[in-house]
């Protein structure tokens, strides 16, 4: 019955302290980006109030995903820093209760705020991110952003099945034109069927025109059949805004459509190595705050934590390490030196280590 008090004493301290973490640093990262960029789009563009406090709000979402790692460290760090230097920790030791022990509540809270953590990033971000910048072209800089783009992908869908796929590399908004085209269709089990590739495809009398280009009849995975054209028109029915509107940045697809993206690109020979980090990012970055509640744990239990100016100190410095090391994995990732998986989990990596001997070491 005690250790269930006990439990729920450090479980309900911790979670005071991470509130006021995600607080003070949304604050801080609404202070230095956010409230810098709304005053940037008022100044050029004349943003009106509706428009700022929709992108006010649908920026929120990315930046508090960013300070669940940052406050679940500060949490425990100015808890147990607290609890030790009230004589608290002294007195639960003494009682015959151990460090592993001491330290489960907030281990155990650190695994529920990565879990929410990769939820938030799944279901939440990703539409708030796409809500965001419908308003900032469609409302603030009233389209004038979206011109050329690079990785064009549209799917045709019917009753769950991909019926058709057309890629292109990159879509010319001065000259209207789709370079690189490949064209898919698919029969009833799923498998490519026929292809069609171009040099350039262009939007001339409400039709995509393709030119200079080859198509493939195919059947078990094989071509059968062969011819090459000047033009041929494109079946799609998309006009070039609507084009440019269906496509999304990578921070604004959900995992499993980051997956496709990924595989639509790999068949076409494209480099994917910024996308795979930014998936296996969607996992890292929540996982980091278990990782923070390790590392936390004992550096809040050293004499020297005995403060919460040191506690706040301790975890800006933890925290430009993690962020050094995780922007030199991202680096390695989209140069292709080291695989992107094991790249952007190098910080993480590191991090357990280190948490790892922390803790070995607190509990002697």
């Amino acid at each position: 019955m005690h250790i269930r008090i006990l439990d729920k004493y450090i479980f309900r301290e911790v979670f005071k302290a991470f509130i006021f973490g995600i607080c003070a640093f949304s604050a801080v990262f609404i202070g230095s980006g956010t409230l810098f960029k709304i005053a940037k789009y008022i100044t050029d563009y004349g943003a009106s109030l509706s428009a700022v406090i929709k992108i006010f709000i649908f920026g929120l979402p990315s930046v508090i995903m960013w300070t669940f790692p940052m406050s679940m460290l500060l949490a425990t760090l100015l808890t147990f820093g607290r609890l030790s230097s009230s004589s608290e920790i002294t007195a639960m030791k003494s009682c015959g209760i151990g460090f592993y022990r001491i330290a489960a509540p907030a281990v155990l809270m650190g695994l529920i705020v990565s879990i929410c953590a990769i939820a938030f990033n799944e279901y939440v971000v990703p539409w708030a991110n796409t809500a965001y910048r419908n308003v900032l072209y469609y409302e603030i800089q009233g389209n004038n952003g979206m011109k050329s783009q690079e990785h064009i992908i549209l799917k045709d869908i019917q009753d769950g099945k991909i019926q058709r796929l057309v890629y292109a590399r990159r879509y010319d908004g001065d000259t209207q034109t789709l370079q690189g085209v490949t064209m898919q269709d698919f029969n009833e089990d799923g498998k490519v069927s026929h292809v069609e590739n171009a040099e350039y495809a262009e939007y001339s009398m409400n039709k995509w025109i393709m030119h200079n280009g080859m198509l493939y009849d195919i059947s078990e995975g094989q071509s059968e059949h062969s011819m090459r054209f000047d033009t041929q028109v494109l079946p799609i029915k998309a006009n070039p805004k609507q084009i440019v509107r269906e496509q999304k940045d990578p921070e604004e697809l959900t995992m499993k459509e980051l997956r496709a993206q990924i595989n639509i690109m790999k068949t076409q020979y494209v480099d994917t190595n910024k996308l795979e980090a930014e998936l296996y990012q969607r996992i890292t970055v929540p996982m980091a705050s278990l990782i923070f509640a390790l590392i936390g744990v004992p550096l809040g239990l050293q004499p020297t934590r005995n403060s919460s100016s040191a506690g706040f100190a301790m975890s800006v410095i933890i925290i430009f390490f993690y962020y050094a090391l995780m922007t030199m994995g991202n680096a390695l990732a989209r140069s292709g030196a080291v695989a992107p998986m094991l790249a952007v989990w190098i910080p993480n990596i590191v991090g357990l280590i280190a948490g790892f001997i922390l803790i070995r070491r607190a509990s002697r």
